[in-house]
């Protein structure tokens, strides 16, 4: 796919922010939850005021993939004490790389993956890190493609719902 731009999120881009949020988590994630659990997750997880803190914290960054001027999915970078499990100083966490499924297959969550070695590079970090969902096979396989292995496992509260995430990591060669 051509032309895909990766744009630096700022707080002017806070309400398309909680749009391509609430609408990727919702097409990845609701049919497989319940609408309880995802409303309360939706509600918090992305509340303007949740986002705010996040784009203003110095060891968060928020990128958009943008295609014709229209956001088409994004990727959290966690690093330094933002991370929510290992606060590694050597390691950067991707703790999202969300497309809009009418894009899925189009080469844009590589993008996104791309970037976030681009930025791992330049903080000088030794490895990345992340948690993925042990029941999203199509993502548990896009980061193995890319080296990624799994090293341990954690929960994620999704509303009243305990689930498994798999935490995987790849080395960063310097």
């Amino acid at each position: 796919m051509e032309n895909i731009k990766i744009k630096k999120v700022t707080l002017t881009d806070i309400r398309e922010l909680q749009k391509i949020s609430k609408q990727t988590f919702s097409e990845t994630f609701s049919s497989t939850n319940t609408q309880e659990n995802m409303t309360k997750y939706l509600e918090e997880g992305f509340s303007i005021e949740k986002l705010t803190s996040e784009l203003i914290n110095e060891y968060t960054e928020f990128y958009f993939a943008i295609l014709s001027n229209n956001v088409i999915g994004y990727l959290k970078l966690n690093y330094g004490n933002s991370q929510t499990e290992l606060q590694d100083s050597s390691s950067l966490e991707i703790e999202r790389i969300y497309v809009l499924k009418e894009y899925h297959g189009k080469k844009v969550g590589q993008v996104l993956y791309d970037k976030a070695i681009e930025v791992a590079y330049n903080k000088k970090a030794k490895y990345l890190w992340l948690g993925v969902w042990e029941e999203n096979p199509r993502a548990i396989r896009f980061y193995q493609k890319n080296g990624f292995e799994e090293f341990d496992k954690h929960i994620f509260i999704l509303g009243d719902d305990k689930q498994t995430d798999i935490m995987m990591k790849k080395t960063l060669t310097i």
